[in-house]
């Protein structure tokens, strides 16, 4: 493991020794020297220490930190120079996680599960996410090991150095975290002979965090910490970096890749940061995805000018994004040369890749046992807690057909949020009285996972566990003020989840856009709409009608219970920041806890209210596809949404046709 040589700008008398010895040019054919440093990486592990399923209590070969610290082990008995780092979206995600943060937090002196794990494989350095800022900031500061203010104890952390170059103090603008690092590193370099020798080289990391997170986690970081351009710290970071002797520099970017013009809000800044040609190497992360995915028919960004999605390449810049919640570990093979007196990146020769080769997800990897023993308090201390029984339900509650009108598994979240508003609004807010109270719910889970990632709550005792299954994030409950034209465009951006039909082909078309997540498919309820599928997205929705038949005025006020990430990323939504007029400070998942436990006992919805949304009629023609996991019902209907099982595919899926009549 990698020893921090510093941490920040400082120790000069020590770094300028080391600088000059450093520079000293070689003799006796140096220049022909040439090394491999392997950049393994991991990113959005999202708590996942162990393949295990909370929500079904049940193994999960495809995930989890302890296949990865497999992966590590076969990784450094590969290769000889190896740098171990964590991209972000490290802390939070799992209900182990929930437990460690909400339930049973870690004394000063201990630190979190995931970190334990970690520092048994051994990282030398990792950053930070936009979820780390989920439970607040004294929260990550104690668990960073890290004191964010002066008043704040000095607690142990993670065993490795955390940076982030992009986020600082509002009010002095000092950097939250260490804002680069510099580590020194012994390579096996070999020369033209063929003979090693040990080389020092010097390597420089940045790292970015999205900028988002001054929107989604406002209620945390409003008025305490700001965000720097993230190419402005990247430029000012890295020229600090060479000052000092960088030899290699590598971008630990949360982020993805976004071409558009560059403005300082993206929240996927890789492509920039590449074709800034200021660093050497990327980690990339935020959006889930694999790359390079050369065994892809249709591979991340493979469509994005300036990106070889085959060999993991950037503007030239090797790039690596591993997956998500442990499916793979990411490997940059920096293919180095001593030039000129000093290590140069050689990109022509260095390649990127994941980790087991060839496959989707850490299905096949032998997990490491030693990783469960050392979790095994935290792990028990979960599954406990988990269990808690809190009331009954009469009905099965899932997202399995939650793309064609199946609300039963949001149906519950609306209603306790509802009855939740409305009972702090005549207590707390007055002045809102008489506006019309609707509920924003989406269906977290849809599939993006894999074929078991749905909510699945069976009729019987509800446990914890199942509302954790039926609200996966820690959010806040609140409300905003939105005209009823406000509310169209909420619900048109909502829309986007599905494509286009062609009413007239009769070929299969699919029903949903996978590239719009199933969480920003929001179910209003306490009005009723149409969705015309035949209709360019932006102008699908029609009909839109309160729950007692009235149409909504464009022009009328209406309050909307959701939660705090949507309100923050409002524009999107057709409303911005101002429309925040209830901010409960409730968590979205409490307050469903508490509903369920004073109601005791969990109905469907009344047969006499229709579900807040449908399809406009389809002709017969029209072949409209759908997929969800396999083993279900054959022909399950939904108001006059009817299915009909076509086939089932190789990967645990089944393929529908969904047929759409008149209500």
């Amino acid at each position: 493991m990698v020893q921090p040589l510093i941490r920040f700008a400082g120790a000069v008398t020590a770094l300028c020794v080391l600088v000059a010895c450093a520079a000293t040019r070689p003799r006796g054919g140096e220049d022909e020297w040439q090394a491999t440093l392997a950049v393994l990486a991991t990113s959005d592990l999202h708590g996942n220490v162990l393949g295990f399923d909370y929500y079904r209590r049940r193994e999960d070969p495809t995930v989890g930190f302890d296949r990865v610290a497999t992966l590590v082990a076969q990784a450094r008995a590969r290769y000889a120079d190896t740098l171990l780092v964590d991209n972000g979206d490290t802390i939070q995600g799992t209900p182990l996680a929930d437990w460690q943060a909400r339930v049973q937090p870690p004394a000063c002196e201990d630190r979190l599960a995931i970190h334990v794990a970690m520092d048994h494989v051994g990282y030398d350095a990792g950053t930070l996410g936009n979820h780390e800022f989920n439970y607040g900031l004294p929260f990550l500061s104690q668990v960073a090991g890290v004191p964010f203010d002066d008043g704040q104890a000095d607690c142990r952390g993670p065993g490795f150095p955390l940076l982030l170059s992009n986020l600082v103090h509002a009010d002095d603008g000092r950097p939250l975290l260490p804002p680069r690092l510099l580590l020194e590193r012994q390579l096996h370099a070999r020369d033209a002979k063929g003979e090693v020798v040990r080389k020092p080289v010097r390597i420089g990391l940045v790292a970015l965090a999205p900028p988002g997170i001054m929107k989604w986690d406002a209620r945390h970081l409003a008025g305490r910490v700001r965000m720097v351009d993230a190419l402005d710290a990247t430029r000012g970071q890295v020229a600090a970096l060479r000052a000092d002797g960088a030899d290699v520099v590598i971008a630990l970017v949360h982020g993805g890749l976004d071409t558009r013009p560059w403005d300082g809000t993206l929240d996927n800044p890789g492509w920039h940061v590449a074709a800034s040609g200021l660093v050497d190497a990327m980690v990339l992360g935020h959006e889930h995805l694999r790359f390079p995915d050369p065994h892809s028919a249709r591979p991340a960004y493979g469509d994005l000018p300036g990106v070889d999605a085959g060999a993991g390449r950037v503007h030239g810049v090797p790039a690596v994004m591993p997956s998500f919640w442990g499916r793979a570990l990411g490997v940059i093979e920096l293919s180095l040369r001593f030039r000129d007196g000093r290590w140069q990146v050689d990109r022509d020769d260095s390649r990127s890749l994941l980790l087991p080769h060839g496959a989707t997800d850490a299905s096949g990897v032998t997990p490491d046992a030693q990783v469960a023993g050392l979790v095994a308090q935290a792990h028990a201390g979960t599954l406990a807690w988990l269990e808690e029984p809190i009331a009954e339900t009469r009905i099965a509650m899932t997202t399995f057909f939650a793309d064609v009108g199946d609300t039963s598994a949001l149906d519950v979240v609306n209603r306790a949020q509802v009855d939740y508003l409305r009972e702090r609004i005549d207590a707390d807010w007055p002045q809102l009285r008489g506006l019309p109270l609707l509920s924003a719910a989406a269906p977290f889970k849809t599939g993006s996972a894999g074929p078991d990632d749905y909510t699945q709550v069976a009729a019987g005792t509800l446990a914890i566990r199942h509302a954790a299954d039926l609200y996966l994030y820690p959010n806040t409950l609140v409300a905003v003020k939105v005209t009823g034209a406000q509310l169209k465009a909420w619900l048109e951006q909502s829309a986007k989840r599905f494509n286009r039909i062609d009413p007239d082909v009769a070929t299969p078309q699919p029903l949903v856009d996978t590239g719009v997540a199933g969480y920003n498919f929001d179910v209003i309820d306490g009005v009723r709409y149409v969705i015309d599928l035949t209709r360019e997205a932006g102008a699908r929705i029609v009909d839109l009608r309160h729950a007692d038949g009235r149409a909504v005025d464009p022009q009328e006020w209406l309050l909307v219970a959701t939660n705090n990430y949507r309100a923050g990323n409002g524009q999107s939504f057709g409303f911005d920041a101002s429309a925040l007029v209830v901010d409960t400070q409730a968590g979205n998942r409490d307050v469903l806890i508490d509903w369920l436990r004073e109601r005791r006992v969990v109905d469907g919805r009344d047969p006499r209210s229709a579900p807040p949304w449908r399809f406009a009629p389809l002709p017969p023609q029209a072949n409209v596809t759908f997929s969800t996991r396999a083993g279900l019902a054959a022909e399950p209907s939904f108001g006059p949404h009817r299915l009909q099982r076509v086939a089932d595919t190789d990967d645990g899926r089944a393929v529908y046709r969904l047929h759409v009549g008149p209500e």
